[in-house]
């Protein structure tokens, strides 16, 4: 699991499913028959920004040629001014080509989701979760990565990052997911609160910067029970005996 960082200026910040006449994706998108912008498929659309999936992101030749760059500028400059990504030094571009790489092969196996915000033709905001990879734990994921630039704070953009991110695991059939994030993140601590997260546990004094230390905090979301249905009990809890 890794840490996460998002920005959450705004509590009442929604993500809308609605796609508004005049907006699309700047630069990329191209014009309707009628001359108006288009919105792509694997996009909502709000607020003058656009929530991209990685389908949308690697079926557009200009899109995904600049996708890692603008994505290493991005975890760069935010990891060289202090955000807890799980870095303690700015990744090189490299680092962030390889990431990047296996998240989008694994979201083309349906084992993650990506998503990508454009504010204006530009990328300013990026996030995914990976399924886990152990045999025990398939049916669940973990929120791995959650950034917005710091030219694009105060816009809401980290709800509707996270929101989409959520809407793709419940969609993709996933049980459980998780994450964690630094105990002095406390927009993004908050956030996922607001989203039905669930805190269940920390490590204290965990995070380590330097001589600085953190708190670890973990957060779960579990959508058995927000189908309507019940976690299912193990062993233990049904009176069998613990081995």
């Amino acid at each position: 699991m890794s840490d996460t960082y998002s920005s959450v200026p705004e509590p009442n910040g929604r993500e809308e499913e609605s796609r508004p006449r005049g907006r699309g994706r700047p630069d990329a998108a191209g014009a309707a028959s009628d001359g108006e912008p288009r919105c792509p498929e694997g996009a909502t659309a709000a607020d003058g920004f656009l929530v991209l999936d990685a389908a949308a992101v690697t079926s557009d030749p200009a899109l995904e040629a600049e996708f890692v760059p603008a994505a290493h500028r991005i975890l760069a400059e935010l990891v060289a001014d202090g955000a807890p990504l799980g870095w303690v030094e700015p990744p090189s571009p490299e680092e962030i080509a390889e990431l990047l790489g296996k998240v989008l092969a694994a979201a083309s196996r349906g084992d993650a989701a990506l998503r990508a915000v454009y504010l204006e033709g530009r990328l300013v905001a990026l996030g995914y979760w990976l399924r886990y990879a152990r045999a025990t734990n398939l049916p669940h994921a973990d929120i791995e990565k959650i950034a917005v630039a710091a030219s694009a704070h105060g816009r809401g953009l980290g709800r509707a990052l996270t929101t989409a991110l959520v809407r793709d695991a419940e969609r993709a059939g996933i049980e459980v997911l998780t994450l964690d994030a630094r105990g002095d993140n406390h927009r993004a601590l908050n956030l996922y609160r607001s989203l039905g997260f669930r805190e269940y546990g920390h490590l204290p004094d965990f995070v380590a910067i330097g001589e600085q230390r953190w708190d670890k905090v973990f957060w779960m979301l579990d959508f058995r029970l927000a189908r309507g249905g019940e976690a299912p009990v193990g062993r233990a809890h049904q009176g069998a005996a613990i081995p």
